[in-house]
């Protein structure tokens, strides 16, 4: 256990000696997405050949530094999810993608002991192949700043965080910073939460260290419910410590002794390591009772949520973490004046406190320099839908849409046309091809009546059903409503009837205008910012598509032919030889007619299962 700043000086000494043995380090993508895609097998079969071979492999850094070997790693998410089970080799940079078993053999012989490229698992696009990963597009037009260690170091070794800077942020603030230096730096900073609302987090540190009461708190939250959204997810497999570390920042800061994690239980991996984390602080003496011989001491906890969206809103998640039912109250008094325990709390996300260590070791004008003037710094979004390369990024504030879909994201699948994306989760709103040219701010997008929410991005190709989108969403919202206030229990509810109606090809006249109007109300009147913003998605989609909606009520007509429902499948009596494998295909007996005569369908017995279609042999049967 370290004692002392000098101890961690020579900690930090060793560790750094130890990284550097490593002649090479091979990192293994361990992300919940690669494991998934088998990444851990090609782990288990790089080691079991690599010790066959008697070839020098270390796991972690408890080696002599001068007995040279080659690092064998499990990272975090690397990011690009698309190209898993992904490889890193170092020092060249060299990326791998989509990694098997199989390859393990040729890795080993080829690239590990003779250091030879792999020309077959490069990432390559329009014919280039490309060795480095910084060197990829998808990786180059980045800024990965909160998320530069993802991918690169043992994402359950300290002593890696330690050896390439970690904690050194925290001493700074320990040994060299008042509480009100801190503080002064982060509202300098203009770092603002990353959970959605954007709340300057230097203004919040500043008054729950203003309050008189004793004793206080740091909770994190890492609720995460957004669909689609996995960026605290990423940060918490992939570097853990660095968010403990903004979280220990934050208790010096403002006089608290204890931090709560709250992570929901859907997020194996990341409770995994984040206990791994903190035991291995508290075995190094970073966390504890006086830390390194200082008179400062705190102590953390992880409090798994099961997973209800509402929690992630500060006082039902504070009221979770306390054990009773995840319910809002009403405000005020703030969290910072009473949180949890009622008492005086700093509660940020994941991603604003892994901000924090950059800022205390950077400086904030540093800081400053990055996104813009309203919204420094960088932000990390999760791609997912309609787009050639999903997976996790980080950019500057005020990155376009257009950027991120088409450069980053390599544009739409299968050579689609771009529709919409879907931002700031179920709460979020739709925004469109006129918005791609727009920065991606906390101001700007509040004109447009947006919001970056956490950081999910669900991109949108043509044949996306705008009324569909609308419906998926508020039936997500619906059922995760906590039920306490009466507009957003029952108000989602009656939204939710009518989208369902509409999509049936029961809608009516006035729908539009009804749901509006619900919407308005449930937004001047739920008890909490989620209700609040849950009409979001259905104010958008009109807005934009409302001639969708018109369609589906007034035409009984899909304009893409998603709804089920909606759809007409019809007989072309011009083609139709009157085989009648289609009548006998049929599960409903919807089709009837004379052999060597055209046959017909009755729609209103027609489930619009396609069988007929896949059936005829002289493609007579159509889907309009």
């Amino acid at each position: 256990m370290l004692k002392s700043r000098e101890e961690l000086k020579k900690y930090r000494e060793a560790a750094v000696q130890a990284y550097h043995s490593q002649v090479q380090r091979v990192i293994i993508c361990a992300g919940t997405g690669c494991v998934a895609g088998g990444s851990l097998k090609v782990y288990d079969k790089i080691k079991q050949i690599m010790t066959s071979q008697n070839i020098n492999v270390t796991v972690d850094l408890e080696v002599d530094p001068h007995d040279e070997s080659v690092g064998l790693k499990k990272s975090g998410c690397h990011g690009f999810c698309e190209m898993g089970p992904l490889l890193r080799i170092d020092p060249q940079g060299w990326l791998y993608t989509k990694v098997s078993v199989d390859d393990c053999e040729e890795i080993v012989e080829k690239t590990i002991k003779n250091g030879e490229y792999i020309e077959r698992l490069a990432y390559c696009k329009d014919g280039c192949i490309y060795k480095q990963q910084d060197e990829i597009p998808f990786y180059k037009q980045q800024n990965r700043m909160v998320l530069e260690h993802c991918g690169k170091i043992d994402a359950d070794c300290i002593k890696e965080y330690i050896a390439t800077g970690g904690y050194s942020a925290f001493e700074k603030a320990l040994f060299d910073m008042t509480s009100d230096e801190i503080i002064d730096e982060i509202t300098k900073s203009g770092l603002r939460g990353r959970g959605g609302g954007g709340f300057p987090a230097g203004r919040k540190w500043a008054q729950v260290k203003r309050q008189p009461e004793g004793k206080k708190y740091v909770v994190c939250n890492g609720d995460e419910g957004d669909p689609g959204a996995f960026m605290d997810r990423s940060i918490m497999e992939g570097d853990p410590h660095r968010m403990l570390e903004g979280m220990m920042i934050a208790a010096v800061s403002c006089g608290a002794d204890e931090g709560y994690i709250y992570v929901r239980a859907e997020y194996p991996l990341a409770v995994e390591r984040l206990r791994n984390a903190i035991s291995q602080a508290e075995e190094a003496g970073l966390l504890g009772d006086n830390i390194l011989g200082t008179d400062f001491s705190f102590h953390m906890h992880i409090t798994r949520g099961a997973g209800a969206f509402v929690c992630g809103e500060g006082s039902a998640l504070t009221s979770s973490i306390e054990g009773k039912r995840g319910f809002p109250r009403v405000k005020p008094p703030r969290t910072v004046e009473h949180g949890l325990f009622d008492k005086p709390t700093v509660l940020n996300n994941v991603e604003t406190y892994a901000n924090v260590p950059l800022i205390i070791n950077s400086g904030a004008d540093k800081y400053l320099t990055y996104g813009t003037e309203s919204s420094p710094g960088t932000k990390a979004f999760a791609l997912t839908g309609n787009i050639n390369n999903t997976g996790l990024i980080e950019v500057s504030m005020g990155t376009t849409l257009r950027h991120i879909i088409f450069d980053i994201g390599g544009g739409i699948r299968d050579n689609g046309e771009f529709k919409a994306v879907q931002i700031g989760g179920p709460s979020g709103a739709c925004l469109t091809k006129e918005h791609l040219d727009m920065p991606l701010d906390f101001d700007t997008l509040k004109k447009v009546d947006a919001m970056i929410g956490s950081g999910g991005l669900v991109v949108m190709d043509s044949d996306t059903c705008m009324v569909e989108v609308a419906r998926f969403f508020m039936n997500f919202t619906q059922n995760e409503s906590c039920g306490k206030c009466v507009p957003c229990r029952e108000g989602t509810k009656r939204m939710l009837e009518i989208l369902e109606r509409i999509v049936a090809g029961e809608g009516r006249d006035g729908d539009i205008e009804l749901l509006l109007e619900l919407a308005d109300t449930i937004s001047n009147t739920a008890l909490c910012g989620l209700g609040k913003s849950a009409p979001s998605p259905v104010i958008s989609t009109i807005r934009n598509f409302r001639e969708e909606y018109e369609a589906h009520i007034k035409e009984k007509r899909c304009p893409v032919g998603v709804c089920q429902k909606l759809k007409r499948i019809e007989i072309d009596p011009a083609l139709c030889k009157g085989c009648s494998k289609c009548s006998r295909q049929c599960p409903v007996d919807a089709i009837s007619g004379k052999i060597k005569e055209p046959f017909t369908i009755d729609l209103s017995k027609c489930i619009r299962c396609g069988s007929c279609i896949t059936a005829c042999p002289f493609h007579a049967i159509k889907e309009g």
